[in-house]
């Protein structure tokens, strides 16, 4: 069981300037499930990641639910080898009544039983990403989809960090940030950390940890996270049977068994026990941006 993480009993500000709308408590995720919120730089694999993660959940006997957050809608194909329709486009077809909506309409069944809901967002430049993710968690509360899953794992945009796609982090317990080993990604993931430590003002999210994908060596990340107080919760090197899995629209736990395949399976499978079990969350605290440069820049 992981720990149980409280919100603070005096609500603060989310943080300097923030102008965010708090989350309605009857909207929160119910108790018992383990909710993980994915974020990273935009393109490092965090929806290849979720899934292979959510798989992984499932192998270990898990009833697991995955949000995908993001208006391509791709975060769940490799679990259900298609794009499903948005909870946004399946609404606009109801003028936005839910009550006329069967759960079939908008959660899909994947691998090995894994639930997939793709939230979708409003057309580019319009609307906000953090109402879309408000409308599916109610969704899904509405048709009671909620009380029985054991994992919820958010997949979330890119590594944008205003206060719409923050939202995933108002229902989880634990961030997991996707990075590689350069200077862009942990960047990135220095601006996530920022968002996550003013949520925790007011809400129940914390730090779990870093994965490190596509990277041969961890010597950059090792150096922020002894900085920052993060830690290393996995380690993928560039496979390209990963590569291969997402081309063909399957998880890695799909592929051909070989040894390098089968090492990344026991990684993720290692990475789904480490967050069941009673994971210590972090008290990492960012870098300003020229600190960064200081740890990570050329001499």
């Amino acid at each position: 069981m992981t720990t149980t993480l409280n919100p603070p009993a005096t609500s603060k500000p989310d943080g300097e300037g923030s102008v965010q709308v708090h989350l309605d408590p009857t909207m929160a995720i119910e108790e018992g499930a383990l909710v993980l919120a994915v974020y990273g730089k935009g393109g490092i694999g965090k929806s290849t990641t979720s899934s292979n993660l959510s798989a992984a959940f499932s192998k270990l006997g898990k009833r697991v639910l995955q949000i995908g957050c993001d208006p391509k809608h791709d975060s769940t194909f490799t679990l259900t080898k298609r794009m499903v329709p948005t909870v946004i486009d399946i609404l606009e077809t109801v003028d936005f009544h839910t009550e006329e909506l069967r759960p079939e309409d908008f959660v899909f069944e994947g691998y090995n039983g894994v639930m997939c809901v793709e939230s979708g967002g409003p057309p580019a430049g319009t609307g906000c990403g953090g109402y879309v993710t408000g409308q599916t968690v109610k969704l899904l509360k509405e048709h009671h989809l909620l009380e029985e899953t054991d994992v919820v794992i958010f997949d979330v945009l890119g590594d944008v960090v205003c206060g719409g796609f923050a939202a995933p982090l108002q229902h989880a317990h634990y961030c997991l940030i996707v990075t590689a080993n350069d200077f862009d990604s942990i960047f990135a993931m220095n601006r996530i950390m920022q968002a996550i430590n003013a949520k925790a003002k007011n809400y129940k999210v914390r730090l779990g940890g870093v994965i490190a994908n596509r990277s041969e060596e961890t010597d950059e990340i090792d150096k922020f996270n002894a900085r920052t107080g993060l830690r290393t919760m996995a380690h993928f090197k560039t496979v390209d049977a990963i590569r291969k899995s997402r081309l063909k629209k399957c998880t890695i736990f799909e592929m051909e068994s070989t040894p390098e395949v089968d090492a990344v399976q026991q990684e993720y499978l290692n990475l789904a026990q480490r967050m069941l079990d009673d994971v210590e969350p972090l008290e990492a605290e960012s870098l300003k941006d020229r600190e960064i440069f200081d740890l990570l820049g050329f001499d």
